[in-house]
């Protein structure tokens, strides 16, 4: 009897250290991790940046949204919120948190509330994708999917090609979604009147990936929360929230840096 209590105990031993192992894993684990890359840049005027910021905050404050969190398979995933511009320009605003219960979300908007909200020159789209790609091999967790969730009000005007940066990404197993911000009528050059069919043909890619156009000040909140539901239930087989306007393909070379760098020359 002793010799086999013997041999019994290095096999529990295992077990115990594989059971151990498991759950340290575990904990490591996330459903999602997701960066929220909101556009700062000078065509984005005061009140549109506040709305758009508001939107955010009201969205991680919901409980339509911590409902989404916790029916994950983990029931957590792991946020960071970052504002961008131009090519070399974008600052994280909240660092990457671990949202798994209602209090960690309501206190992640909390932060974001507190922070003040910057305003910067050009917009880079493919400088966002490419940060948001950066940040996300660092996450210090383990996530089952990653998505940066690009906003902005209109096309890639500095940098290297929104394409190449989109595809790149898609490579990695990142879904990139959009929220073309359609407020105002275009007025200058870096303005195009289809911006949700530009989003749609040059911007997004990968896994499931969608837009959520705002063509309404009072459609912000609501258009930000159910992407951001979206994006934690991960409900991929589903068709776009809402359909971009413009049917046929954008030309993405001539919709951007291409076209502003030959315009400015």
């Amino acid at each position: 009897m002793a010799a086999m209590r013997l041999r019994i105990l290095p096999v529990l031993a295992v077990v115990m250290m594989v059971m151990s192992t498991v759950a340290a894993k575990a904990e490591t684990e996330v459903d999602l991790a997701l960066v929220l890359a909101v556009d700062v840049s000078r065509s984005m005027d005061p009140d549109e940046q506040e709305l758009q910021r508001q939107g955010f905050v009201e969205a991680l404050r919901s409980p339509q949204v911590h409902q989404a969190i916790a029916g994950g398979t983990l029931g957590r995933i792991v946020v960071s919120y970052v504002e961008w511009s131009g090519e070399n320009e974008q600052t994280v605003i909240v660092p990457w948190t671990v949202l798994d219960d209602e209090p960690d979300a309501v206190a992640f908007a909390g932060r974001l509330a507190a922070a003040p909200v910057s305003r910067m020159r050009r917009t880079s789209i493919s400088g966002a994708i490419d940060f948001g790609v950066r940040l996300l091999a660092d996450t210090g967790v383990t996530p089952l999917r990653k998505v940066i969730d690009i906003s902005g009000d209109g096309p890639n005007s500095s940098g290297r090609a929104v394409t190449r940066a989109r595809d790149e990404a898609a490579s990695q197993g990142i879904t990139i979604n959009g929220l073309p911000i359609m407020l105002k009528r275009p007025s200058g050059f870096g303005d195009i009147d289809n911006l949700d069919a530009y989003y749609r043909d040059c911007v997004i890619g990968g896994r499931g990936a969608f837009i959520v156009p705002v063509r309404e000040r009072q459609q912000f909140a609501e258009a930000i929360r159910n992407k951001i539901i979206r994006e934690i239930a991960d409900l991929s087989s589903t068709p776009l929230i809402q359909p971009a306007q413009a049917a046929s393909p954008v030309d993405c070379a001539t919709r951007g840096s291409a076209g502003w760098d030959q315009w400015r020359n």
